[in-house]
């Protein structure tokens, strides 16, 4: 599949904000079954812009700009190749090791209620890890109801548990959570989705997670939409939780209030992918 992405997010503020920086985690990598084909990052404002990777391996870029602005939109054009891998991530950029995604995050902590939820999928079958992480993608699916609004970017994983709502965001750092108490390593990622209901424009990027199977390599899941992760989905960064992989991370001087807008358009190229 080939997917063209536009990006655009959208910043205003009531007064003029100085020192603006924004780190950007917005490019992704190759890796088998995802082919970037072309990807540019604009600012809409002067300043400087420099590439560099983090310790998770994610493609980084640092903005600075040069003046004090009352806006200010990075702009996120691109074609990626994919194809259908069923789940297993390979040929990806690994930085840490595996037992790094056991650490507990502030975003993703198993409170008692995770922990019990966590156990019973555990007990409800096939104790090995695929098994149960299918058991846990369902449970998460069916135990969370996908509603945009109630939550921010820093609700927790027990909050958004107990709430028994969420967005994209907050389904995964539950799943993270039960995934982590049943010690399997398990990391937060950020993206795009392909939706296959015709619906191209959306309101914010997607977010899943892969988990560690033995002799299998690390495996995709998708907890919004209750699949393992398909060629519809391209994969830009991964973290312990959303803080790690966040696609803008910004600071300013000034300002006041600050106003967002986000555009985001993601569609099936009508190009042939070459086999």
């Amino acid at each position: 599949m080939r997917i063209r992405v536009f990006h655009e997010t959208n910043y205003t503020y009531e007064h003029p904000a100085r020192n603006l920086i924004q780190v950007l985690r917005l490019r992704p990598r190759d890796h088998d079954g995802q082919y970037v084909r072309r990807w540019r990052i604009e600012p809409s404002i002067d300043g400087r812009i420099s590439e560099r990777e983090d310790g998770f391996g994610n493609v980084v870029h640092w903005f600075t700009a040069d003046e004090p602005a009352e806006s200010l939109t990075i702009r996120v054009t691109g074609e990626v190749d994919t194809n259908e891998m069923h789940g297993v991530v390979r040929g990806t950029v690994e930085r840490l090791p595996d037992e790094f995604y056991l650490r507990d995050s502030d975003l993703a902590l198993a409170s008692e209620p995770i922990q019990a939820f966590a156990r019973a999928v555990r007990e409800a079958g096939d104790a090995s890890p695929l098994p149960c992480l299918h058991r846990l993608l369902a449970a998460v699916h069916e135990k969370v109801v996908f509603e945009p609004g109630p939550t921010s970017a820093s609700t927790t994983a027990a909050q958004s548990f107990e709430q028994a709502k969420g967005v994209c965001q907050d389904l995964t750092h539950i799943f993270i959570a039960a995934a982590r108490h049943l010690e399997i390593p398990t990391r937060y990622v950020s993206g795009y989705f392909h939706r296959d209901d015709g619906m191209v424009d959306q309101e914010a990027g997607h977010s899943w997670v892969e988990s560690l199977v033995p002799n299998l390599g690390w495996v995709g899941f998708d907890p919004a939409h209750g699949i393992a992760t398909t060629e519809a989905h391209i994969r830009v960064a991964v973290g312990l939780d959303y803080l790690g992989a966040a696609p803008i991370r910004g600071s300013r001087m000034g300002g006041g209030t600050e106003t967002l807008d986000v555009k985001l358009r993601v569609e099936q190229s009508q190009a042939t992918v070459q086999s």
